[in-house]
């Protein structure tokens, strides 16, 4: 894909994710999303069984902060000593610390508190954006976008987008099927860090470009 087609793509994408963040948060904060929660709480959490939840908080777990910050770390270790590419690793750190901090913020300011009726798993803080599904846009999202760039045949590059988008949609799934997230929380976590990561590639692939005209 050509430089200006990625700044296109990663600025429609990301004003996209962020109108849609501003909506979301515009309805919670005027109680006007609960008959949507409440059908997807409803959805999801009557498929419960247990072989089901043993799934589930597994994908919970993966999404959790131990996981995900030994995962970040492993890219890289991986980015930095064996590929040598000093630029991704400073990428993906990045954009996992920012979304970090991001999400502090805007639950100190909306202080939305947790769902309390049927609790299969328990969980601290305020509920909105989610942090599990912010981590995981950063981490998966961020991951698949540097090893599609270097994938050389499309096959592989389906398959990076699969894997990612499983641990995307099933990490983001579990916590409100575990009773710990409103489903707002989650697609709001998607979108704020969406957004943010399409900045992040915007601002990357400018980097590419600008390095590249630089040399010889």
């Amino acid at each position: 894909m050509s430089g200006k087609r990625w700044f296109t793509s990663a600025f429609a994408a990301g004003l996209l994710c962020m109108v849609g963040f501003v909506l979301i948060a515009y309805w919670i904060s005027d109680h006007q999303i609960h008959v949507f929660d409440d059908k997807v709480i409803g959805w999801v959490q009557g498929m419960e069984s247990p072989g089901l939840t043993v799934v589930m908080k597994s994908f919970s777990w993966i999404g959790s902060g131990i996981p995900v910050a030994v995962i970040t770390l492993a890219a890289i270790v991986i980015l930095y000593f064996v590929l040598r590419h000093r630029s991704e690793l400073v990428f993906l750190a990045a954009l996992a610390i920012s979304s970090s901090l991001i999400n502090s913020i805007i639950k100190a300011i909306f202080r939305r508190d947790r769902p309390t009726l049927h609790r299969i798993a328990e969980a601290n803080g305020f509920s909105f954006p989610s942090g599990h599904a912010m981590a995981t846009i950063a981490l998966y999202g961020g991951l698949a976008f540097l090893l599609w760039k270097h994938a050389p045949k499309l096959i592989g590059r389906i398959l990076i987008i699969l894997i990612s988008l499983v641990f995307i949609i099933g990490i983001g799934i579990s916590r409100i099927y575990l009773g710990v997230h409103y489903p707002s929380d989650v697609l709001g976590g998607y979108l704020l860090t969406g957004a943010l990561l399409a900045i992040f590639i915007w601002y990357y692939q400018g980097y590419l470009e600008r390095r590249g005209k630089k040399r010889p």
